[in-house]
Protein backbone atom coordinates (compact mmCIF):
# COMPACT_ATOMS: atom_id res chain seq x y z
CA UNK A 1 0.00 0.00 0.00
CA UNK A 2 1.61 3.23 -1.14
CA UNK A 3 0.76 6.06 1.20
CA UNK A 4 1.99 9.64 1.37
CA UNK A 5 0.87 10.37 4.89
CA UNK A 6 3.84 12.53 5.61
CA UNK A 7 3.88 14.80 2.59
CA UNK A 8 2.74 18.40 2.98
CA UNK A 9 1.21 19.77 -0.18
CA UNK A 10 2.59 23.26 -0.16
CA UNK A 11 5.66 23.98 -2.24
CA UNK A 12 6.65 25.08 -5.69
CA UNK A 13 4.11 25.41 -8.43
CA UNK A 14 3.91 22.08 -10.25
CA UNK A 15 5.39 21.92 -13.72
CA UNK A 16 3.47 20.66 -16.72
CA UNK A 17 5.90 17.74 -16.94
CA UNK A 18 5.00 16.53 -13.44
CA UNK A 19 2.59 13.62 -13.53
CA UNK A 20 1.10 12.10 -10.39
CA UNK A 21 -1.08 8.99 -10.49
CA UNK A 22 -4.81 9.60 -9.95
CA UNK A 23 -5.41 9.08 -6.25
CA UNK A 24 -8.07 9.03 -3.55
CA UNK A 25 -7.56 10.14 0.00
CA UNK A 26 -8.20 12.56 2.82
CA UNK A 27 -6.92 16.06 3.49
CA UNK A 28 -7.00 19.04 5.82
CA UNK A 29 -6.48 22.75 5.33
CA UNK A 30 -4.42 24.36 8.10
CA UNK A 31 -4.71 28.14 8.26
CA UNK A 32 -1.34 29.86 8.58
CA UNK A 33 -0.80 33.07 10.56
CA UNK A 34 -0.57 35.06 7.31
CA UNK A 35 -3.99 33.79 6.19
CA UNK A 36 -2.66 31.30 3.65
CA UNK A 37 -3.61 27.62 3.69
CA UNK A 38 -1.25 24.70 4.13
CA UNK A 39 -2.72 21.43 2.92
CA UNK A 40 -1.79 18.07 4.42
CA UNK A 41 -3.06 14.79 3.13
CA UNK A 42 -2.96 11.01 3.06
CA UNK A 43 -3.51 9.42 -0.33
CA UNK A 44 -3.47 6.16 -2.22
CA UNK A 45 -3.27 5.59 -6.00
CA UNK A 46 -6.64 4.72 -7.50
CA UNK A 47 -5.20 1.35 -8.53
CA UNK A 48 -4.84 0.49 -4.81
CA UNK A 49 -8.10 2.02 -3.55
CA UNK A 50 -10.65 -0.04 -1.66
CA UNK A 51 -14.21 -0.62 -2.88
CA UNK A 52 -16.96 0.97 -0.82
CA UNK A 53 -20.38 0.56 -2.44
CA UNK A 54 -20.16 2.09 -5.92
CA UNK A 55 -16.99 3.98 -5.00
CA UNK A 56 -13.28 3.41 -4.69
CA UNK A 57 -11.91 5.10 -1.59
CA UNK A 58 -8.98 5.57 0.72
CA UNK A 59 -9.40 3.16 3.66
CA UNK A 60 -8.05 5.46 6.37
CA UNK A 61 -10.23 7.59 8.61
CA UNK A 62 -9.46 11.22 9.41
CA UNK A 63 -9.31 10.50 13.14
CA UNK A 64 -6.87 7.60 12.83
CA UNK A 65 -4.48 9.37 10.47
CA UNK A 66 -4.51 12.59 12.52
CA UNK A 67 -3.92 10.74 15.80
CA UNK A 68 -1.02 8.87 14.19
CA UNK A 69 0.52 12.19 13.23
CA UNK A 70 -0.13 13.66 16.71
CA UNK A 71 1.73 10.75 18.32
CA UNK A 72 4.83 11.85 16.39
CA UNK A 73 4.94 15.04 18.50
CA UNK A 74 6.49 18.22 17.10
CA UNK A 75 9.96 16.76 16.53
CA UNK A 76 8.62 13.78 14.57
CA UNK A 77 6.22 15.95 12.59
CA UNK A 78 9.08 18.28 11.66
CA UNK A 79 11.19 15.31 10.50
CA UNK A 80 8.38 14.25 8.18
CA UNK A 81 7.82 17.76 6.86
CA UNK A 82 4.43 18.10 8.54
CA UNK A 83 3.29 21.23 10.38
CA UNK A 84 4.02 20.99 14.09
CA UNK A 85 0.64 22.59 14.91
CA UNK A 86 -0.90 19.16 14.22
CA UNK A 87 0.31 18.02 17.66
CA UNK A 88 -1.74 20.71 19.41
CA UNK A 89 -5.18 20.22 17.87
CA UNK A 90 -7.87 17.58 17.43
CA UNK A 91 -8.55 16.35 13.89
CA UNK A 92 -11.89 18.18 13.75
CA UNK A 93 -10.33 21.58 14.45
CA UNK A 94 -9.29 22.20 10.84
CA UNK A 95 -11.44 22.07 7.69
CA UNK A 96 -11.07 18.73 5.98
CA UNK A 97 -12.30 16.60 3.14
CA UNK A 98 -12.05 13.39 1.17
CA UNK A 99 -11.65 12.45 -2.48
CA UNK A 100 -13.40 9.30 -3.73
CA UNK A 101 -13.90 7.79 -7.17
CA UNK A 102 -17.46 6.96 -8.22
CA UNK A 103 -17.27 3.95 -10.54
CA UNK A 104 -20.60 4.91 -12.08
CA UNK A 105 -20.55 7.55 -13.66
CA UNK A 106 -16.72 7.28 -13.57
CA UNK A 107 -15.60 10.51 -11.96
CA UNK A 108 -13.88 11.73 -8.81
CA UNK A 109 -15.81 13.50 -6.07
CA UNK A 110 -13.99 15.98 -3.88
CA UNK A 111 -15.92 16.42 -0.63
CA UNK A 112 -14.69 19.44 1.31
CA UNK A 113 -15.59 21.91 3.98
CA UNK A 114 -16.89 25.05 2.26
CA UNK A 115 -13.89 27.03 3.54
CA UNK A 116 -11.69 24.86 1.33
CA UNK A 117 -13.87 25.23 -1.76
CA UNK A 118 -11.79 28.05 -3.24
CA UNK A 119 -10.46 27.77 -6.79
CA UNK A 120 -6.82 27.99 -5.68
CA UNK A 121 -7.27 25.24 -3.07
CA UNK A 122 -9.29 23.00 -5.39
CA UNK A 123 -6.62 23.39 -8.09
CA UNK A 124 -3.89 22.47 -5.60
CA UNK A 125 -5.83 19.42 -4.39
CA UNK A 126 -6.42 18.31 -7.99
CA UNK A 127 -2.67 18.48 -8.61
CA UNK A 128 -1.68 16.73 -5.35
CA UNK A 129 -4.13 13.89 -6.02
CA UNK A 130 -3.13 13.57 -9.72
CA UNK A 131 -6.51 14.78 -10.97
CA UNK A 132 -5.55 17.70 -13.22
CA UNK A 133 -6.95 15.91 -16.29
CA UNK A 134 -9.73 13.99 -14.53
CA UNK A 135 -13.44 14.71 -14.21
CA UNK A 136 -13.91 16.03 -10.66
CA UNK A 137 -17.14 17.07 -8.95
CA UNK A 138 -16.80 19.29 -5.85
CA UNK A 139 -19.41 18.75 -3.15
CA UNK A 140 -20.13 19.81 0.40
CA UNK A 141 -21.06 17.24 3.00
CA UNK A 142 -22.09 17.79 6.61
CA UNK A 143 -19.52 15.17 7.63
CA UNK A 144 -16.71 17.50 6.55
CA UNK A 145 -18.12 20.71 8.01
CA UNK A 146 -15.94 22.28 10.68
CA UNK A 147 -17.54 24.49 13.29
CA UNK A 148 -15.38 27.64 13.63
Amino acid sequence: MTNTLDQPTDGPTPSVATSLPPSVGIFWGLREGDGSWELVHARLPLSEAEPYGDCLTYPGAHYDIWEGWRRLRPAGLRKRGLPTMIASYEYEHFPRGRIVYETVPRHFVLYADRRLQRPSIIDRLRWVFGLTDAAVIVRSDSHYRTIP
